[in-house]
């Protein structure tokens, strides 16, 4: 017994001992990868940039280099990441152009995918070519894919070219199902984020906003495309009413939407031919991580810091719809804005939003903090493909305000929604209730019972205060009256291009412009910019993947696809905040 005992306490501390080295073997191998993955990397003559458009576009990329080790989801490409790649390309000699691949590539916005191609038009300057090619090309990737010197396409391929819809899901009558209703006290005609809570179909003030901004997108589309391929818009939205996506595919080329038909290896041949190379020479090739990784730009100067805040808008992180959600903490903002503001190195803050609000306490605590920088140094903000309603309430008091023409903007309206889950509770459940109060509304709020028409009557002017609170914030930043802000504000949403026409932002463009306007309004002869926050290391990363939540939040996003956003709102509602400045929790264009 004695020998056996031994026998086995020698074998689990070899099996110990074993996963020990395993794991310190792995973890070695995995802090080498990502080493060598932030190294610098030098560029060979005769190189191409390859832009690999797959997977989703976010402000900021949230890719865990451990991710395909570890079965995470889809990779994301950081519009920052990609604005810089492409920078880097045009001021590298090295890199004779950019070789755009269509994949299955799924955009936060138009405004995102529009930064994107005005980096395309400006790298053509430089001389260098651009072309792209694409099995299938999506009508975003096609947008994006447009701008090249030649597009070409599979001989067995599809170009999706249908035009912009907007679909709103409704929830009245499954809550309903379930005992539950939401009772909401808003103000505004067109805040419509609790139509789909209280409705089943859109008020006439949503469907005048969504057409106008729908309209907005899609002209802009439909502009730059016609430019591009030397077609008309007439043609182009005959193109999308007769459904193209499933045309002849040599039909394209009569279109002028491609100027030819290759498969893959056809492709490289043409690709060599621009690069002067011989056709059993290989092509130099290197990807966006690749380009990350090449030193460029400078530090010279004055800093200009640019801050970013993109996703809701909430009090707490825990108020993210999901763990793999980026959220705008308004605590922890406040806070980073102030240290900017006591930074003394720091000569001025571009704050780049994209938002569809949030949090209307959150919104307000943001705009002080956005005040007290501003006292200090120059602020100006870079709206992405959302800075509306709370979005916009952190905007309107910087010194400049810059869109992207299909930004959605505005939205200046305030609501609250509180679910009523007494018909769940007390007659599907069957549970009953009882109380004693001392005072005629220490009850408020109770799960019992809907509101009363007293408590709604509260309820009513408290947001007509919040709504008054940040319409006079709009009208001291934008230097307008408060009638005149009325007159644009009721929750109304507004494509950039439009809000220009109408005072509520100053200029439209992109980051590169607001951080020019900030060094003019700082006088900067000289200066570069740094990123903030940072993002996650390595180790933080890694410590997320292994999280069981991240990795259940991710299977379930790839499960439930399109339906995910909403079955998380569902399952979260009691985690948001009840009072809100927001525009429609999901913004549908497709």
């Amino acid at each position: 017994m004695k020998e056996f005992i031994k026998n086995v306490g020698a074998t689990v501390v070899g099996i110990f001992v074993f996963t020990i080295l395993v794991g310190a073997i792995g973890m070695m191998s995995l802090v080498g990868m990502v080493a060598s993955g932030s190294s610098a990397k030098d560029v060979a003559d005769n190189t191409v940039f390859v832009i690999n458009l797959e997977g989703q576009l976010q402000e900021r990329s949230v890719d865990n280099p451990f991710s395909q080790y570890l079965g995470g989801a889809a990779s994301t490409i950081g519009l920052d990441d990609l604005l810089d790649g492409i920078k880097k390309a045009k001021e590298n000699d090295k890199i004779k152009g950019i070789y755009i691949e269509a994949g299955a590539f799924a955009p936060d916005s138009y405004a995102s995918l529009q930064a994107v191609r005005k980096a395309l038009v400006d790298f053509k300057k430089s001389g260098k070519w651009i072309v792209a090619y694409g099995d299938i090309y999506t009508q975003a990737t096609y947008y994006v894919a447009s701008v090249a010197d030649k597009v070409y396409l599979n001989p067995s391929g599809q170009i999706d070219w249908h035009g912009l819809a907007s679909q709103t899901m409704f929830l009245k009558d499954a809550l309903a199902k379930f005992g539950v209703q939401m009772q909401v006290v808003k103000v505004g005609a067109y805040k419509s984020a609790t139509e789909m809570f209280t409705g089943d179909k859109m008020s006439d003030a949503n469907r005048e906003q969504v057409t106008a901004f729908l309209g907005g997108i899609w002209q802009n589309v439909c502009q730059d495309v016609a430019k591009s391929r030397k077609v008309s818009v007439g043609q182009l939205n005959q193109y999308a009413d007769n459904f193209i996506t499933f045309a002849e595919p040599k039909s394209y080329v009569s279109m002028k939407l491609v100027d030819g038909l290759l498969y893959h290896d056809q492709l490289k041949d043409e690709v060599k031919k621009l690069m002067k190379l011989g056709k059993d020479d290989d092509i130099s090739t290197i990807g966006l991580a690749g380009i990350m990784n090449v030193p460029g730009g400078k530090e010279e100067g004055d800093e200009i810091a640019v801050y970013y805040a993109y996703g809701d808008i909430v009090d707490g992180a825990s108020g993210a719809l999901s763990q793999s959600e980026s959220v705008i903490d308004g605590t922890k903002v406040s806070k980073d804005l102030e240290n900017l503001a006591d930074d003394d190195d720091v000569k001025a803050v571009v704050i780049r939003i994209n938002s569809g609000g949030g949090s209307a306490y959150a919104s307000e605590q943001m705009w002080r903090a956005i005040q007290l920088v501003k006292a200090k140094k120059p602020v100006v903000v870079s709206m992405g493909g959302m800075a509306a309603s709370g979005g916009y309430y952190m905007s309107c008091s910087a010194n400049w305000i810059v869109a992207e023409p299909t930004t959605l903007t505005g939205s200046i309206g305030i609501f609250g929604m509180f679910p009523d889950m007494s018909g769940l509770v007390t007659q599907k459940l069957g549970v009953k209730f009882d109380e004693v109060k001392t005072n005629k509304n220490s009850a408020f709020g109770t799960m019992a019972r809907p509101f009363s028409e007293e408590e709604m009557a509260y309820l009513s002017s408290y947001i007509s205060r919040g709504y008054s609170l940040f319409r006079q914030r709009v009208a001291d930043g934008r230097h307008m009256s408060v009638d005149a802000v009325e007159k644009v504000a009721q929750g109304h949403v507004w494509v950039g291009q439009d809000a220009l026409k109408i005072k509520l932002v100053d200029q439209l463009g992109g980051l590169d412009d607001a951080v020019a306007k900030a060094a003019k309004l700082a006088k900067l002869d000289e200066y570069y910019t740094a990123s903030y926050p940072g993002k996650a290391d390595w180790l933080d990363q890694f410590m997320s993947a292994m999280s069981s939540g991240s990795y259940i939040d991710n299977q379930m996003r790839a499960a439930m696809g399109e339906y995910y956003s909403t079955f998380m709102l569902l399952k979260d509602i009691n985690k948001q905040s009840a009072i809100q400045a927001r525009i429609p929790y999901m913004v549908n264009i497709k």
